[in-house]
Protein backbone atom coordinates (compact mmCIF):
# COMPACT_ATOMS: atom_id res chain seq x y z
CA UNK A 1 0.00 0.00 0.00
CA UNK A 2 1.31 3.17 -0.94
CA UNK A 3 2.35 6.38 1.37
CA UNK A 4 -0.49 8.64 0.05
CA UNK A 5 -3.22 6.07 0.21
CA UNK A 6 -1.70 5.16 3.98
CA UNK A 7 -1.68 9.06 4.56
CA UNK A 8 -4.95 9.31 2.90
CA UNK A 9 -6.41 6.37 5.11
CA UNK A 10 -4.97 7.38 8.09
CA UNK A 11 -6.88 11.43 7.72
CA UNK A 12 -10.28 9.43 7.63
CA UNK A 13 -10.40 9.26 11.96
CA UNK A 14 -9.73 13.43 11.91
CA UNK A 15 -12.21 13.71 9.00
CA UNK A 16 -14.87 12.08 11.00
CA UNK A 17 -14.81 14.14 14.09
CA UNK A 18 -14.40 17.59 11.62
CA UNK A 19 -17.98 16.16 9.87
CA UNK A 20 -19.66 15.32 13.11
CA UNK A 21 -18.81 18.25 15.28
CA UNK A 22 -17.74 21.12 12.92
CA UNK A 23 -19.61 20.39 9.81
CA UNK A 24 -23.14 18.84 10.47
CA UNK A 25 -22.58 20.41 14.57
CA UNK A 26 -23.50 17.15 16.19
CA UNK A 27 -22.83 17.46 20.14
CA UNK A 28 -19.80 15.95 21.14
CA UNK A 29 -21.46 13.40 23.30
CA UNK A 30 -23.01 11.77 20.22
CA UNK A 31 -20.52 12.70 17.52
CA UNK A 32 -17.12 11.34 19.75
CA UNK A 33 -18.52 7.78 20.09
CA UNK A 34 -19.17 7.50 16.24
CA UNK A 35 -15.46 8.93 15.82
CA UNK A 36 -14.43 6.45 18.02
CA UNK A 37 -15.94 3.20 16.22
CA UNK A 38 -14.81 4.74 13.02
CA UNK A 39 -10.79 5.05 14.09
CA UNK A 40 -11.10 1.69 15.89
CA UNK A 41 -12.58 0.03 12.43
CA UNK A 42 -9.71 1.70 10.67
CA UNK A 43 -6.86 0.40 13.18
CA UNK A 44 -8.60 -2.77 13.26
CA UNK A 45 -9.01 -3.68 9.62
CA UNK A 46 -6.42 -1.59 7.50
CA UNK A 47 -3.57 -0.79 10.32
CA UNK A 48 -3.69 -4.91 11.30
CA UNK A 49 -3.59 -3.45 14.96
CA UNK A 50 -4.51 -6.92 17.58
CA UNK A 51 -8.03 -6.19 19.39
CA UNK A 52 -6.23 -6.18 22.64
CA UNK A 53 -4.02 -3.15 22.15
CA UNK A 54 -7.01 -1.28 20.97
CA UNK A 55 -8.65 -1.98 24.12
CA UNK A 56 -5.32 -1.23 26.21
CA UNK A 57 -5.23 2.00 24.23
CA UNK A 58 -8.80 2.65 25.29
CA UNK A 59 -8.44 2.13 28.33
CA UNK A 60 -5.88 4.47 28.79
CA UNK A 61 -7.90 7.16 27.18
CA UNK A 62 -10.66 6.38 29.69
CA UNK A 63 -8.08 6.97 32.82
CA UNK A 64 -6.86 10.44 31.01
CA UNK A 65 -10.58 11.13 30.61
CA UNK A 66 -10.95 10.80 34.17
CA UNK A 67 -8.22 13.06 34.86
CA UNK A 68 -9.44 15.52 32.65
CA UNK A 69 -12.91 15.53 34.53
CA UNK A 70 -11.62 15.77 38.07
CA UNK A 71 -9.58 19.08 36.50
CA UNK A 72 -13.20 19.80 35.56
CA UNK A 73 -15.07 19.45 38.96
CA UNK A 74 -12.03 20.90 40.75
CA UNK A 75 -12.41 24.37 38.94
CA UNK A 76 -15.92 24.43 39.06
CA UNK A 77 -16.40 23.34 42.87
CA UNK A 78 -13.32 25.75 43.49
CA UNK A 79 -15.59 28.89 41.84
CA UNK A 80 -18.49 28.05 43.17
CA UNK A 81 -17.15 27.65 46.79
CA UNK A 82 -16.16 31.49 45.90
CA UNK A 83 -19.23 32.07 45.22
CA UNK A 84 -21.18 30.58 48.28
CA UNK A 85 -18.49 32.27 50.94
CA UNK A 86 -18.91 35.80 49.16
CA UNK A 87 -15.84 36.26 47.37
CA UNK A 88 -17.26 36.55 43.92
CA UNK A 89 -19.04 39.88 44.47
CA UNK A 90 -16.14 41.38 45.88
CA UNK A 91 -13.85 39.73 42.59
CA UNK A 92 -16.62 41.31 40.48
CA UNK A 93 -16.46 45.17 42.03
CA UNK A 94 -12.62 44.34 41.35
CA UNK A 95 -13.13 43.82 37.83
CA UNK A 96 -15.20 46.90 37.62
CA UNK A 97 -12.88 49.15 39.77
CA UNK A 98 -9.63 47.95 37.14
CA UNK A 99 -12.11 48.65 33.87
CA UNK A 100 -15.97 47.88 33.05
CA UNK A 101 -14.99 47.18 29.74
CA UNK A 102 -15.37 43.80 29.30
CA UNK A 103 -12.38 43.53 26.42
CA UNK A 104 -10.23 44.70 29.09
CA UNK A 105 -11.47 41.67 31.76
CA UNK A 106 -11.12 39.79 29.38
CA UNK A 107 -7.56 40.18 27.97
CA UNK A 108 -6.65 40.38 32.31
CA UNK A 109 -8.49 37.15 33.10
CA UNK A 110 -7.84 35.28 29.90
CA UNK A 111 -4.54 36.05 28.18
CA UNK A 112 -1.87 36.98 31.45
CA UNK A 113 -3.93 35.33 34.48
CA UNK A 114 -4.49 32.17 32.10
CA UNK A 115 -1.01 32.13 30.78
CA UNK A 116 0.43 32.28 34.19
CA UNK A 117 -1.92 29.30 35.40
CA UNK A 118 -0.29 27.70 31.82
CA UNK A 119 2.88 28.37 32.56
CA UNK A 120 2.44 26.61 36.65
CA UNK A 121 -0.28 23.66 35.05
CA UNK A 122 -0.97 23.15 31.73
CA UNK A 123 -3.37 19.94 31.75
CA UNK A 124 -6.25 21.94 30.56
CA UNK A 125 -6.28 24.17 33.24
CA UNK A 126 -6.00 28.02 32.31
CA UNK A 127 -9.35 27.32 30.15
CA UNK A 128 -10.85 25.42 33.15
CA UNK A 129 -10.34 28.44 35.42
CA UNK A 130 -10.50 31.27 33.63
CA UNK A 131 -14.03 30.58 31.14
CA UNK A 132 -15.77 30.12 34.54
CA UNK A 133 -14.45 32.79 36.13
CA UNK A 134 -16.08 35.01 33.21
CA UNK A 135 -19.07 33.62 33.57
CA UNK A 136 -18.96 34.46 37.14
CA UNK A 137 -18.13 38.47 36.51
CA UNK A 138 -20.96 38.64 33.52
CA UNK A 139 -19.68 37.21 30.46
CA UNK A 140 -21.83 34.62 28.12
CA UNK A 141 -20.35 31.26 28.95
CA UNK A 142 -20.14 30.87 25.11
CA UNK A 143 -18.38 33.81 24.88
CA UNK A 144 -16.12 33.20 28.27
CA UNK A 145 -15.00 30.04 26.73
CA UNK A 146 -14.04 31.08 23.41
CA UNK A 147 -11.80 33.40 24.97
CA UNK A 148 -10.07 31.03 27.28
CA UNK A 149 -9.55 29.00 24.72
CA UNK A 150 -7.89 31.15 22.05
CA UNK A 151 -4.96 31.99 25.03
CA UNK A 152 -4.27 28.13 24.79
CA UNK A 153 -1.58 28.82 22.47
CA UNK A 154 1.29 31.20 23.38
CA UNK A 155 1.71 30.28 26.65
CA UNK A 156 1.03 26.68 25.63
CA UNK A 157 4.81 25.76 25.19
CA UNK A 158 6.44 26.75 28.19
CA UNK A 159 3.10 25.26 29.88
CA UNK A 160 3.89 22.95 33.07
CA UNK A 161 7.11 24.50 33.63
CA UNK A 162 8.57 23.62 30.06
CA UNK A 163 6.81 20.30 29.67
CA UNK A 164 6.34 20.20 25.99
CA UNK A 165 9.84 20.83 25.58
CA UNK A 166 11.71 19.37 28.19
CA UNK A 167 9.46 16.43 27.84
CA UNK A 168 8.12 16.44 24.02
CA UNK A 169 11.10 17.63 21.64
CA UNK A 170 13.29 15.70 24.31
CA UNK A 171 11.96 12.68 24.18
CA UNK A 172 11.11 13.39 20.57
CA UNK A 173 14.91 14.02 19.36
CA UNK A 174 17.02 12.07 22.03
CA UNK A 175 17.20 8.90 19.72
CA UNK A 176 18.45 11.17 16.72
CA UNK A 177 22.42 10.40 16.07
CA UNK A 178 23.10 13.05 14.15
CA UNK A 179 22.29 15.65 17.10
CA UNK A 180 25.50 15.53 19.07
CA UNK A 181 24.89 18.18 22.11
CA UNK A 182 20.40 17.48 22.96
CA UNK A 183 21.09 20.20 25.97
CA UNK A 184 22.22 22.85 23.77
CA UNK A 185 19.72 21.71 20.60
CA UNK A 186 16.94 21.84 23.41
CA UNK A 187 17.50 25.27 24.64
CA UNK A 188 18.58 27.09 21.09
CA UNK A 189 15.09 25.87 20.03
CA UNK A 190 12.80 27.45 23.08
CA UNK A 191 14.76 30.57 22.33
CA UNK A 192 13.27 30.07 18.22
CA UNK A 193 10.02 29.31 19.89
CA UNK A 194 9.82 31.93 21.93
CA UNK A 195 11.34 35.08 19.55
CA UNK A 196 8.40 33.52 16.74
CA UNK A 197 5.22 33.29 19.40
CA UNK A 198 6.54 36.54 20.70
CA UNK A 199 6.08 37.89 17.16
CA UNK A 200 2.77 36.11 16.49
CA UNK A 201 1.42 36.44 19.90
CA UNK A 202 1.71 40.06 20.76
CA UNK A 203 -1.52 40.52 17.99
CA UNK A 204 -3.35 37.60 19.83
CA UNK A 205 -5.10 39.76 22.30
CA UNK A 206 -6.56 41.78 19.49
CA UNK A 207 -7.34 38.98 17.56
CA UNK A 208 -9.24 37.58 20.79
CA UNK A 209 -11.29 40.92 21.65
CA UNK A 210 -11.97 41.19 17.89
CA UNK A 211 -13.57 37.61 17.79
CA UNK A 212 -15.23 38.01 21.58
CA UNK A 213 -16.95 41.60 20.21
CA UNK A 214 -17.88 40.40 16.43
CA UNK A 215 -19.52 36.76 17.85
CA UNK A 216 -21.20 38.38 20.87
CA UNK A 217 -21.38 42.09 20.88
CA UNK A 218 -24.59 43.75 20.19
CA UNK A 219 -23.44 44.61 16.90
CA UNK A 220 -21.30 41.73 15.87
CA UNK A 221 -18.74 43.51 14.90
CA UNK A 222 -15.12 42.85 14.78
CA UNK A 223 -14.04 46.41 14.31
CA UNK A 224 -15.82 47.32 17.96
CA UNK A 225 -12.66 45.19 19.09
CA UNK A 226 -9.85 46.21 17.09
CA UNK A 227 -11.21 50.22 18.36
CA UNK A 228 -8.94 48.72 21.64
CA UNK A 229 -5.66 48.15 19.53
CA UNK A 230 -3.57 49.97 21.14
CA UNK A 231 -4.21 48.60 24.99
CA UNK A 232 -4.54 44.74 23.51
CA UNK A 233 -0.99 44.92 21.68
CA UNK A 234 0.81 46.76 25.25
CA UNK A 235 -1.20 43.60 26.74
CA UNK A 236 0.04 41.20 24.02
CA UNK A 237 3.91 42.77 24.37
CA UNK A 238 3.82 43.09 28.65
CA UNK A 239 3.39 39.25 28.05
CA UNK A 240 5.59 38.11 25.20
CA UNK A 241 9.06 40.65 25.76
CA UNK A 242 9.70 39.40 28.85
CA UNK A 243 8.36 35.53 27.67
CA UNK A 244 11.18 35.42 24.84
CA UNK A 245 14.05 37.16 27.00
CA UNK A 246 13.33 34.63 29.78
CA UNK A 247 13.08 31.93 27.29
CA UNK A 248 16.19 33.11 25.68
CA UNK A 249 18.41 34.26 29.09
CA UNK A 250 17.25 31.36 31.46
CA UNK A 251 15.62 28.33 29.16
CA UNK A 252 11.87 26.68 29.02
CA UNK A 253 11.07 26.75 32.30
CA UNK A 254 9.54 29.86 33.28
CA UNK A 255 8.62 32.36 30.07
CA UNK A 256 4.91 31.69 30.52
CA UNK A 257 5.00 31.69 34.65
CA UNK A 258 7.07 34.64 34.90
CA UNK A 259 5.79 36.28 31.93
CA UNK A 260 1.88 36.20 32.85
CA UNK A 261 3.45 37.51 36.30
CA UNK A 262 4.95 40.19 34.99
CA UNK A 263 2.69 41.23 32.16
CA UNK A 264 0.17 41.08 35.05
CA UNK A 265 1.95 43.41 37.10
CA UNK A 266 2.34 46.04 34.52
CA UNK A 267 -0.93 45.88 32.80
CA UNK A 268 -3.38 46.19 35.37
CA UNK A 269 -2.02 49.17 37.14
CA UNK A 270 -2.26 50.80 33.47
CA UNK A 271 -5.99 49.84 32.76
CA UNK A 272 -6.72 51.24 36.27
CA UNK A 273 -5.14 54.66 35.06
CA UNK A 274 -6.82 53.98 31.53
CA UNK A 275 -3.22 53.93 29.87
CA UNK A 276 -4.12 53.42 26.29
CA UNK A 277 -7.65 53.07 26.98
CA UNK A 278 -10.31 54.56 24.44
CA UNK A 279 -12.94 57.18 26.07
CA UNK A 280 -15.53 54.66 25.02
CA UNK A 281 -16.55 51.53 27.54
CA UNK A 282 -17.60 48.37 25.44
CA UNK A 283 -19.63 45.77 27.41
CA UNK A 284 -22.77 43.39 26.61
CA UNK A 285 -25.86 44.03 26.19
CA UNK A 286 -28.53 42.96 29.01
CA UNK A 287 -28.55 39.45 29.85
CA UNK A 288 -32.15 39.10 28.33
CA UNK A 289 -31.40 40.09 25.07
CA UNK A 290 -28.70 37.56 25.03
CA UNK A 291 -29.06 34.20 22.29
CA UNK A 292 -30.32 31.47 23.96
CA UNK A 293 -27.25 29.58 22.73
CA UNK A 294 -24.90 31.89 24.21
CA UNK A 295 -25.72 30.87 27.92
CA UNK A 296 -25.25 27.59 29.38
CA UNK A 297 -26.38 25.60 32.49
CA UNK A 298 -23.41 27.16 35.23
CA UNK A 299 -25.25 29.98 37.13
CA UNK A 300 -23.22 32.08 39.59
CA UNK A 301 -25.93 34.68 40.37
CA UNK A 302 -24.02 36.29 43.57
CA UNK A 303 -26.99 38.48 44.50
CA UNK A 304 -28.94 36.69 46.67
CA UNK A 305 -25.30 36.21 49.26
CA UNK A 306 -26.30 37.92 52.75
CA UNK A 307 -23.02 37.43 54.32
CA UNK A 308 -20.94 40.24 55.48
CA UNK A 309 -18.39 41.76 52.55
CA UNK A 310 -14.88 40.21 51.96
CA UNK A 311 -12.04 41.58 51.73
CA UNK A 312 -10.45 41.66 48.35
CA UNK A 313 -7.50 39.96 49.68
CA UNK A 314 -9.66 37.44 51.29
CA UNK A 315 -11.32 37.03 47.70
CA UNK A 316 -7.96 36.66 45.56
CA UNK A 317 -6.29 34.68 48.17
CA UNK A 318 -7.64 31.08 46.99
CA UNK A 319 -6.63 31.79 43.43
CA UNK A 320 -3.26 32.64 44.44
CA UNK A 321 -2.89 30.05 46.65
CA UNK A 322 -3.61 27.48 43.62
CA UNK A 323 -1.35 29.41 41.35
CA UNK A 324 1.47 29.39 44.77
CA UNK A 325 0.82 25.51 45.26
CA UNK A 326 0.57 24.66 41.19
CA UNK A 327 4.49 26.44 40.94
CA UNK A 328 5.58 24.20 44.07
CA UNK A 329 4.62 21.10 43.05
CA UNK A 330 5.84 21.34 39.12
CA UNK A 331 9.64 22.40 40.52
CA UNK A 332 12.32 19.62 39.68
CA UNK A 333 14.11 21.09 42.89
CA UNK A 334 11.78 20.85 45.43
CA UNK A 335 11.02 17.29 47.04
CA UNK A 336 7.21 18.09 46.58
CA UNK A 337 6.87 16.89 42.94
CA UNK A 338 8.71 13.49 42.88
CA UNK A 339 6.76 12.87 46.99
CA UNK A 340 3.13 13.54 44.59
CA UNK A 341 4.39 11.91 41.52
CA UNK A 342 5.28 8.68 43.63
CA UNK A 343 1.59 8.13 44.72
CA UNK A 344 0.21 6.19 42.33
CA UNK A 345 -2.68 4.04 40.90
CA UNK A 346 -0.02 1.90 37.99
CA UNK A 347 -1.85 0.45 35.56
CA UNK A 348 1.49 -1.68 34.41
CA UNK A 349 1.44 -2.66 30.87
CA UNK A 350 -2.34 -2.68 30.74
CA UNK A 351 -3.69 -5.68 29.46
CA UNK A 352 -0.50 -7.66 29.32
CA UNK A 353 1.69 -9.57 32.31
CA UNK A 354 5.08 -9.94 32.66
CA UNK A 355 5.38 -12.73 30.73
CA UNK A 356 4.50 -10.94 28.09
CA UNK A 357 1.27 -12.69 27.38
CA UNK A 358 -0.75 -10.11 24.83
CA UNK A 359 1.63 -8.04 25.85
CA UNK A 360 1.02 -4.39 24.56
CA UNK A 361 3.47 -2.08 25.93
CA UNK A 362 1.21 0.55 26.47
CA UNK A 363 1.17 2.23 29.88
CA UNK A 364 -1.23 3.66 31.95
CA UNK A 365 -1.25 5.35 35.39
CA UNK A 366 -2.94 7.81 37.70
CA UNK A 367 -1.49 10.35 40.16
CA UNK A 368 -4.56 11.90 42.22
CA UNK A 369 -2.40 14.20 44.30
CA UNK A 370 -0.04 15.19 41.51
CA UNK A 371 -3.06 16.23 39.59
CA UNK A 372 -4.32 20.29 39.41
CA UNK A 373 -7.57 18.64 40.70
CA UNK A 374 -5.99 18.17 43.88
CA UNK A 375 -4.69 21.12 44.42
CA UNK A 376 -8.55 22.59 43.82
CA UNK A 377 -10.19 20.80 46.05
CA UNK A 378 -7.18 21.58 48.82
CA UNK A 379 -8.01 25.18 48.85
CA UNK A 380 -11.54 24.91 48.58
CA UNK A 381 -11.33 23.04 51.74
CA UNK A 382 -9.10 25.81 53.12
CA UNK A 383 -12.12 28.54 51.90
CA UNK A 384 -14.71 26.80 54.16
CA UNK A 385 -12.43 28.05 57.03
CA UNK A 386 -11.23 30.86 55.40
CA UNK A 387 -14.61 32.23 54.85
CA UNK A 388 -16.20 30.37 58.04
CA UNK A 389 -18.99 28.56 55.09
CA UNK A 390 -21.48 26.31 56.67
CA UNK A 391 -21.42 22.88 55.44
CA UNK A 392 -24.80 23.31 54.07
CA UNK A 393 -23.05 26.06 51.69
CA UNK A 394 -20.33 23.58 51.35
CA UNK A 395 -22.24 21.10 50.04
CA UNK A 396 -24.32 23.47 47.69
CA UNK A 397 -20.66 23.89 45.89
CA UNK A 398 -20.19 20.22 45.48
CA UNK A 399 -23.34 19.55 44.10
CA UNK A 400 -23.37 22.10 41.44
CA UNK A 401 -19.76 20.90 40.59
CA UNK A 402 -20.74 17.35 40.32
CA UNK A 403 -24.14 18.12 37.86
CA UNK A 404 -21.16 20.32 35.16
CA UNK A 405 -18.63 17.54 35.48
CA UNK A 406 -21.20 14.29 34.43
CA UNK A 407 -22.45 16.98 31.70
CA UNK A 408 -18.94 16.48 30.14
CA UNK A 409 -18.21 12.90 30.74
CA UNK A 410 -19.82 10.99 27.67
CA UNK A 411 -18.09 13.49 25.39
CA UNK A 412 -14.72 12.96 27.27
CA UNK A 413 -15.04 8.92 27.44
CA UNK A 414 -14.88 8.72 24.16
CA UNK A 415 -12.95 11.40 22.98
CA UNK A 416 -9.28 10.60 24.61
CA UNK A 417 -10.03 7.31 23.84
CA UNK A 418 -10.74 7.20 20.24
CA UNK A 419 -7.17 9.67 20.37
CA UNK A 420 -5.03 7.05 21.77
CA UNK A 421 -6.68 4.28 19.40
CA UNK A 422 -5.10 6.38 16.89
CA UNK A 423 -1.73 7.44 18.29
CA UNK A 424 -1.19 3.73 19.89
CA UNK A 425 -1.73 2.40 16.22
CA UNK A 426 1.92 1.23 15.49
CA UNK A 427 2.69 -2.42 14.82
CA UNK A 428 5.85 -3.86 14.92
CA UNK A 429 4.94 -6.66 12.02
CA UNK A 430 3.53 -3.53 9.82
CA UNK A 431 5.66 -1.96 7.26
CA UNK A 432 4.22 1.66 8.16
CA UNK A 433 3.97 3.33 11.15
CA UNK A 434 1.12 4.89 13.38
CA UNK A 435 -1.76 6.48 12.11
CA UNK A 436 -0.16 10.28 12.73
CA UNK A 437 3.00 9.26 11.72
CA UNK A 438 1.79 8.00 8.17
CA UNK A 439 -0.31 11.26 7.89
CA UNK A 440 2.97 13.48 8.10
CA UNK A 441 5.27 11.41 5.78
CA UNK A 442 2.47 11.50 3.33
CA UNK A 443 2.15 15.35 3.41
CA UNK A 444 6.09 15.25 3.74
CA UNK A 445 6.14 13.79 0.34
CA UNK A 446 3.58 16.02 -1.07
CA UNK A 447 4.83 19.62 0.01
CA UNK A 448 8.80 18.96 -0.01
CA UNK A 449 10.57 22.64 -0.20
CA UNK A 450 6.95 24.26 1.04
CA UNK A 451 7.35 22.12 4.28
CA UNK A 452 8.00 25.60 6.53
CA UNK A 453 4.46 26.40 5.95
CA UNK A 454 2.96 22.77 6.41
CA UNK A 455 5.30 22.47 9.65
CA UNK A 456 3.09 24.51 12.39
CA UNK A 457 -0.17 22.45 10.45
CA UNK A 458 1.35 19.50 11.62
CA UNK A 459 1.77 20.63 14.64
CA UNK A 460 -1.48 21.69 14.82
CA UNK A 461 -2.89 18.43 13.90
CA UNK A 462 -1.03 16.58 16.74
CA UNK A 463 -2.37 18.67 19.07
CA UNK A 464 -6.41 18.22 17.88
CA UNK A 465 -6.04 14.31 18.02
CA UNK A 466 -3.66 14.25 20.82
CA UNK A 467 -5.06 17.30 23.01
CA UNK A 468 -1.65 17.88 23.77
CA UNK A 469 1.33 20.06 22.66
CA UNK A 470 3.93 17.80 24.53
CA UNK A 471 2.18 14.54 22.76
CA UNK A 472 1.99 16.66 19.75
CA UNK A 473 6.13 17.39 19.86
CA UNK A 474 6.59 13.36 21.02
CA UNK A 475 5.08 12.14 17.75
CA UNK A 476 6.14 14.65 15.33
CA UNK A 477 9.42 16.51 16.29
CA UNK A 478 12.16 13.41 15.33
CA UNK A 479 10.33 13.35 12.40
CA UNK A 480 10.00 17.05 11.36
CA UNK A 481 13.77 17.39 12.36
CA UNK A 482 14.48 14.55 9.53
CA UNK A 483 12.07 16.15 7.41
CA UNK A 484 14.28 19.53 7.13
CA UNK A 485 17.45 17.45 6.04
CA UNK A 486 15.35 15.90 3.58
CA UNK A 487 14.40 19.27 1.74
CA UNK A 488 18.00 20.71 1.97
CA UNK A 489 17.80 22.71 5.09
CA UNK A 490 19.05 20.59 7.71
CA UNK A 491 21.67 23.24 8.89
CA UNK A 492 18.28 25.50 10.37
CA UNK A 493 16.25 22.12 11.23
CA UNK A 494 15.69 23.39 14.69
CA UNK A 495 13.58 26.27 12.76
CA UNK A 496 11.58 23.28 11.84
CA UNK A 497 11.20 21.98 14.99
CA UNK A 498 10.39 25.15 16.18
CA UNK A 499 7.81 25.39 14.23
CA UNK A 500 6.01 22.12 14.68
CA UNK A 501 6.20 23.44 18.58
CA UNK A 502 4.33 26.29 17.85
CA UNK A 503 1.62 24.40 15.80
CA UNK A 504 1.12 21.97 18.74
CA UNK A 505 0.73 24.84 21.04
CA UNK A 506 -2.20 27.05 18.71
CA UNK A 507 -3.68 23.16 18.41
CA UNK A 508 -5.08 23.58 21.53
CA UNK A 509 -7.59 25.88 20.67
CA UNK A 510 -9.49 23.15 18.64
CA UNK A 511 -8.94 20.31 20.61
CA UNK A 512 -11.40 18.36 21.18
CA UNK A 513 -10.96 17.72 24.96
CA UNK A 514 -10.07 20.76 25.84
CA UNK A 515 -13.18 22.01 23.83
CA UNK A 516 -15.48 19.60 25.53
CA UNK A 517 -13.36 20.48 29.38
CA UNK A 518 -13.47 24.65 28.98
CA UNK A 519 -17.42 24.33 27.83
CA UNK A 520 -18.52 21.67 30.53
CA UNK A 521 -16.53 24.01 32.76
CA UNK A 522 -18.61 27.38 31.66
CA UNK A 523 -21.98 24.89 31.57
CA UNK A 524 -22.41 24.90 27.85
CA UNK A 525 -21.92 21.19 26.47
CA UNK A 526 -23.41 20.45 23.41
CA UNK A 527 -21.92 23.48 21.24
CA UNK A 528 -18.23 22.03 21.04
CA UNK A 529 -18.88 22.16 17.43
CA UNK A 530 -19.75 25.57 17.06
CA UNK A 531 -17.02 26.43 19.21
CA UNK A 532 -14.15 24.97 17.00
CA UNK A 533 -15.79 26.55 13.72
CA UNK A 534 -14.69 29.89 15.75
CA UNK A 535 -11.37 28.82 16.93
CA UNK A 536 -10.21 27.98 13.81
CA UNK A 537 -9.93 31.22 12.23
CA UNK A 538 -7.40 32.70 15.69
CA UNK A 539 -5.34 28.86 14.76
CA UNK A 540 -4.91 29.45 11.34
CA UNK A 541 -4.27 33.22 12.07
CA UNK A 542 -1.23 31.56 14.26
CA UNK A 543 -0.27 28.84 12.35
CA UNK A 544 0.34 30.77 9.17
CA UNK A 545 1.84 33.61 10.71
CA UNK A 546 4.55 31.49 11.98
CA UNK A 547 4.76 29.27 9.08
CA UNK A 548 5.45 32.27 6.94
CA UNK A 549 8.14 33.69 8.99
CA UNK A 550 9.92 30.57 9.12
CA UNK A 551 9.72 30.04 5.61
CA UNK A 552 11.17 33.43 4.89
CA UNK A 553 13.85 33.00 7.76
CA UNK A 554 15.20 29.90 5.83
CA UNK A 555 14.27 31.09 2.05
CA UNK A 556 14.55 34.80 2.29
CA UNK A 557 11.86 37.33 1.05
CA UNK A 558 11.00 37.27 -2.70
CA UNK A 559 7.60 35.83 -5.19
CA UNK A 560 7.44 32.83 -2.80
CA UNK A 561 4.43 31.31 -0.72
CA UNK A 562 6.57 32.34 2.39
CA UNK A 563 6.30 35.88 1.43
CA UNK A 564 2.64 36.31 0.16
CA UNK A 565 1.46 34.58 3.37
CA UNK A 566 3.50 36.83 5.61
CA UNK A 567 2.42 39.96 3.60
CA UNK A 568 -1.33 39.32 3.27
CA UNK A 569 -0.97 38.53 7.59
CA UNK A 570 0.76 41.59 7.74
CA UNK A 571 -1.39 43.61 5.68
CA UNK A 572 -4.58 42.04 7.55
CA UNK A 573 -3.13 43.59 10.77
CA UNK A 574 -2.27 46.86 9.18
CA UNK A 575 -5.93 47.17 8.34
CA UNK A 576 -7.45 46.06 12.03
CA UNK A 577 -5.35 48.49 13.54
CA UNK A 578 -6.49 51.41 10.62
CA UNK A 579 -10.40 49.85 10.97
CA UNK A 580 -9.55 50.49 15.09
CA UNK A 581 -8.43 53.47 14.92
CA UNK A 582 -11.71 54.68 12.84
CA UNK A 583 -13.90 52.90 14.84
CA UNK A 584 -12.68 54.50 17.64
CA UNK A 585 -13.36 57.68 16.79
CA UNK A 586 -17.17 56.60 15.59
CA UNK A 587 -17.87 55.79 18.90
CA UNK A 588 -16.32 58.64 20.91
CA UNK A 589 -18.25 60.60 19.20
CA UNK A 590 -21.20 58.56 19.90
CA UNK A 591 -20.42 58.43 23.27
CA UNK A 592 -20.18 61.85 23.37
CA UNK A 593 -23.81 62.57 21.41
CA UNK A 594 -24.99 60.50 24.22
CA UNK A 595 -24.01 62.31 26.97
Amino acid sequence: MGTGLLAIIALVPILSVLLFLVILRWPASRAMPVSFLVTVTVALFVWNVPIIQVFAASFRGVVMSIDILLIVFGAILLLNTLKEGGALNTIKQGFTDVSPDRRVQAIIIAWLFGSFIEGASGFGTPAAIAAPLLVAIGFPAMGAVLVALIIQSTPVTFGAIGTPILVGVNGALGSIESITNLPNTLLQIAGQVAILHMIVGIFLPLVMVAMLTRYFGKNKSFAEGFAIWKFAIFAGAAFTVPYALIANLLGPEFPSLFGGLIGLAIVVPAAKKRFLLPKHTWTFEKEEKWDPEWTGSLKVDTSDFKGPKVSMVKSWFPYVLVGVLLVITRLDFLPVKKFLQNIKIDYVKVFGNENGLFETGIQSSQTPFYLPAAIFLLVSLICILLYGMRGSSYNKAINGAFKTTVSAAPALLFAVPMVQVFINSNVATNEFRAMPFQLAVGAAEVFGAQWPIISPIIGALGAFVAGSNTISNMMFAGFQYNTAELIGVGSSATIIVALQAIGGAAGNMICVHNVVAASAAAGVVGREGSMIRKTLIPMMYYVLFAGSLGYVYLYGLGFNIGSVILFAVIGLLIYMIITGIKKNKEMDIEQNKVA
